[in-house]
């Protein structure tokens, strides 16, 4: 599946249009990590933990719209985006989307 921020991809054409495709996955901090984390606040540098909590994040909400768009018969995402925002306290949602089409070589 090709999936591109742009509106178009190079070298294809679009066919058809599916429509809106997404997927998305809401993650809790875990307290010893938020610990951790209030520790580097004082010190500095990378929390580590979050950056690999919302890497993985990324990867299952990307993961979820190309088997959305796949399941719609799109072969290609484009225009796609990602959004987060607060559920809760503690909890967020990122959500992968865009527009499924059918794309063929030019």
């Amino acid at each position: 599946m090709i999936v591109v921020t742009m509106p178009g991809i190079p070298g294809k054409r679009i066919v058809k249009v599916i429509g809106l495709v997404r997927g998305n996955t809401i993650r809790a901090r875990h307290v010893g990590h938020d610990f951790m984390a209030g520790l580097r606040n004082i010190v500095g540098g990378e929390i580590t933990d979050y950056t690999k909590m919302l890497a993985e994040s990324r990867e299952q909400a990307l993961d979820r719209m190309m088997e959305d768009a796949k399941g719609l018969g799109a072969n290609a995402v484009v225009a796609m985006r990602f959004c987060t925002s607060m559920v809760m306290g503690g909890a967020a949602e990122l959500v992968a989307y865009g527009t499924g089409v059918v794309v063929e070589d030019a």
